[in-house]
């Protein structure tokens, strides 16, 4: 039996359980592109001037950012939009992907920006690894693929870093800090609405929106991505949140949405209790840190 969209009459494509919605091709495209550009103006507005640079890996949730941030902004003459890949070096998984960014660059005449490991950092995603550090590979990655994207962001003159971060991905990290106790960091996360003297502030376009629900407006737009999960996650403790996130939105739909949403409720409290600190220069690469050096410079110590 096929069942109708909740709007139309032509057969609906998903069922969304957390609304109850039935929707179909046309209807479902126009409910993930509402909400990212109602999401994006409450994330603060857009100058007349702006410079954009989203973070492309190629894979599905930056892929999607990319169309979407082409989409809502093109026709504003005076906005600038970039894309900015990292290249981590990891042979097999990295540089599959790149070809199929610069692809979609190359079709939207959007100006690509690779940046690498090697270049930066001095350094391999692979190369880090075969010390075993007990950090992890996934720590090393993730403060130098900061680095990486707020460098050549300064750089470019850019106003604005688009991440392509999903709600589950919001989720999930809301979550980790709240159990470990970070809540300094819970109250770092993105958007930024207020600009730190050296940091490029984050855009998240995607935020509200779920996982699958990317992957499906991908394939009903025709957007090509890289689908492959990094070889070296499999270790990462996110993971782990991962399940016990999807096995409460499961259970009770809705779940991920009550999460951004009570922390949306006290963010404005945990920035009152943990404003944003005032950062000095690193002396080794001049990168802003609250630290004397930067946790890129502490962590290459270790390993270099």
């Amino acid at each position: 039996m096929t069942i109708p969209c909740l709007k139309c009459k032509k057969p609906a494509i998903v069922f969304i359980r957390y609304s109850g919605a039935h929707l179909c091709k046309a209807h479902f495209i126009e409910y993930v592109e509402r909400r990212v550009k109602k999401d994006i103006k409450k994330q603060g507005r857009t100058n007349d001037e702006t410079t954009f640079a989203v973070a492309l890996s190629g894979g599905k949730d930056s892929t999607v950012t990319l169309h979407l941030m082409h989409q809502i902004f093109s026709s504003h003459p005076h906005v600038t939009l970039h894309a900015i890949t990292v290249d981590e070096g990891i042979k097999g998984y990295r540089d599959s992907s790149l070809p199929i960014a610069q692809k979609n660059c190359k079709n939207l005449g959007i100006e690509h920006h690779i940046i690498s490991f090697r270049e930066a950092v001095g350094v391999t995603m692979d190369e880090i690894a075969l010390h075993h550090d007990e950090l992890g590979e996934c720590s090393y990655c993730g403060v130098f693929r900061r680095f990486c994207l707020n460098k050549k962001s300064k750089e470019l003159g850019v106003d604005k870093l688009v991440m392509g971060h999903n709600l589950d991905d919001m989720a999930q990290s809301i979550l980790m800090n709240f159990t470990n106790g970070d809540m300094q960091k819970l109250a770092r996360l993105g958007p930024h609405s207020k600009i730190q003297p050296g940091l490029v502030p984050r855009l998240l376009p995607l935020r509200l929106i779920p996982e699958k629900e990317v992957m499906l407006y991908a394939l009903v737009k025709g957007i090509e991505f890289h689908n492959a999960e990094c070889p070296y996650s499999l270790r990462a403790l996110r993971g782990s949140f991962r399940d016990i996130i999807d096995a409460l939105e499961e259970n009770t739909p809705g779940t991920r949405h009550s999460i951004m949403n009570s922390y949306e409720s006290i963010k404005d409290l945990l920035l009152t209790q943990y404003p944003p600190v005032t950062l000095n220069v690193c002396p080794s690469c001049g990168e802003p840190t609250s630290q004397k050096f930067c946790k890129t410079c502490l962590l290459k110590k270790r390993i270099l």
